[in-house]
């Protein structure tokens, strides 16, 4: 498994085919009148800006139709079919709309309770009697006393191993120790016998139980501010205590996302519940929104420690 991939290899399929096409092809749809312009108008709903509603429209729409076709398939055929792993607003969206669908059940996993990144199973009840193994753990352990290693550091090695985004979950880092990853069972064995640096950190890979996942519930801190925008920029400097001028520069270097998608304008509108990111600052999240007597917003913001 060290070895190269051969482009005739099964794994260079699970590597490098995007979901939607290997889940199903698009021209495969199994709807009945309506349904599949309802999973459009849920990836609509969660957009709110238009800014970032172009995005998802263009994204996250097309990801709920493929989901959404893998669930009629699986009731048609009372089988069980699996997403890859999908973001906090994918999973939401996912979920509502296969609410409205007959004869199917989905379950969402992560590995973990507090899990961000999670597969979705559909099938029809009679075929999921109980949740399908569908996520890995592994150990990534070095000697990081010296040089730690960030999030975006563990990441990158893994996929400079040539695995997608999508086949990762959450990396729950362990400070000098390492970190503990979640991804797809199928890339357990090629993981353990190619991951060998985080940085210049020599590593060993090596599977363990979900139950020996070390995590804990996120830190967080609240505070309030004052703006009289809820553009990205003024609540997101507020946020990350750095200027607007600073944020604009971000945000044009792709650095900063919106509910886990990539923000192109500074006159991104905020609203209640949305999370903004920052490479290598965190996380943000709004929170309560009051407008004052004299037209301004009261927000308040929660940072991710």
């Amino acid at each position: 498994m060290a070895a190269a991939v051969s482009l005739a290899s099964p794994l260079r399929r699970v590597l490098h085919v995007p979901f939607a096409r290997r889940a199903i092809p698009t021209s495969y749809h199994f709807f009945p009148s309506g349904r599949c312009h309802a999973a459009l108008s849920f990836a609509a709903a969660a957009a709110g800006d238009s800014a970032v509603k172009a995005s998802l429209d263009r994204n996250a729409a097309e990801e709920l139709r493929s989901i959404l076709d893998m669930a009629q398939r699986a009731s048609q055929r009372r089988d069980v079919f699996h997403t890859n792993f999908l973001t906090p607003p994918i999973v939401k969206e996912c979920m509502l709309a296969i609410e409205k669908l007959a004869d199917i059940k989905a379950v969402a996993q992560g590995g973990y309770p507090q899990a961000e990144r999670c597969r979705v199973s559909v099938g029809h009840p009679d075929c999921m009697t109980s949740n399908p193994d569908v996520v890995a753990a592994l150990s990534i352990s070095g000697n990081f006393r010296l040089e730690s290693c960030s999030h975006g550091d563990f990441l990158g090695a893994i996929l400079g191993t040539g695995i997608t985004r999508d086949k990762v979950g959450d990396i729950l880092l362990q400070g000098e120790r390492g970190a503990q990853v979640l991804v797809d069972p199928e890339l357990v064995d090629y993981l353990t016998s190619t991951l060998e640096k985080v940085g210049k950190v020599g590593v060993s890979c090596t599977q363990i139980p979900l139950l020996a996942l070390e995590y804990e519930p996120p830190r967080t801190k609240s505070f309030k501010t004052v703006e009289s925008s809820l553009r990205v920029d003024a609540l997101g400097s507020a946020g990350f205590k750095i200027s607007r001028t600073k944020l604009a520069s971000l945000i044009s270097a792709g650095d900063v996302r919106v509910n886990w998608s990539p923000v192109s304008k500074n006159g991104v509108t905020l609203k209640a519940g949305d999370v903004v990111s920052v490479s290598g600052m965190g996380r943000l999240k709004i929170g309560e929104i009051v407008t004052t007597r004299k037209g301004k917003y009261a927000v308040e913001l929660i940072r991710y420690l």
